[in-house]
């Protein structure tokens, strides 16, 4: 594919964004840090605030990711306003969204990740969600040597795009990047 059709994004933490930013320019790689709040200023002490990042000149921020989900107990609604703070702020949410092994194994996989991603988005505009990037990451894939298949993977990201067409339209469902 043309290299104008491919777009690419370094996802680092926080800390290293500054000079990750720095070591990208004059590429066309963007942006993204691993996690964010979704209150720009207050007690919160060990967050890192949307608009923060923003000045860091962060594109993109991973939210929703199943770690943040299951060690730090990170809700539904969380993920939500994460999401509707970093477009606040002007940056782009890639919103994690999965199943666990026993989920998939007990054939919940699509009902799992519509409750994800309607909730993920409540609240959006229809732009934002054109702009929003869902990425379906199967929890039970991620370090137990199991993967899933390509027909897995098509199968659940057919599933996100028919969420997002129910909620928001077929322009909707036909724009928002899908991984």
């Amino acid at each position: 594919p043309s290299a104008d059709l491919v777009e690419a994004v370094v996802g680092v933490p926080a800390l290293v964004a500054s000079d990750v930013k720095a070591s990208l320019a004059g590429s066309n790689l963007g942006l993204a840090v691993q996690n964010c709040y979704f209150e720009d200023a207050g007690a919160f002490t060990g967050e890192t605030s949307p608009a923060s990042l923003k000045a860091l000149g962060v594109d993109y921020v991973i939210i929703g990711h199943s770690e943040r989900r299951e060690y730090f107990h990170e809700t539904d609604q969380d993920v939500n306003k994460k999401g509707l703070a970093i477009f606040r702020t002007g940056m782009v949410p890639i919103i994690c969204c999965g199943e666990t092994l026993e989920q998939y194994e007990a054939g919940q996989a699509e009902e799992v990740v519509e409750k994800q991603v309607t909730a993920a988005l409540a609240g959006f505009s229809e732009d934002q969600v054109k702009a929003s990037v869902i990425a379906y990451e199967p929890i039970w894939a991620i370090g137990t040597g199991k993967s899933a298949t390509k027909e897995d993977a098509q199968k659940m990201c057919a599933a996100v795009r028919s969420v997002v067409a129910k909620n928001f339209g077929q322009a909707a469902a036909d724009a928002v990047r899908v991984q």
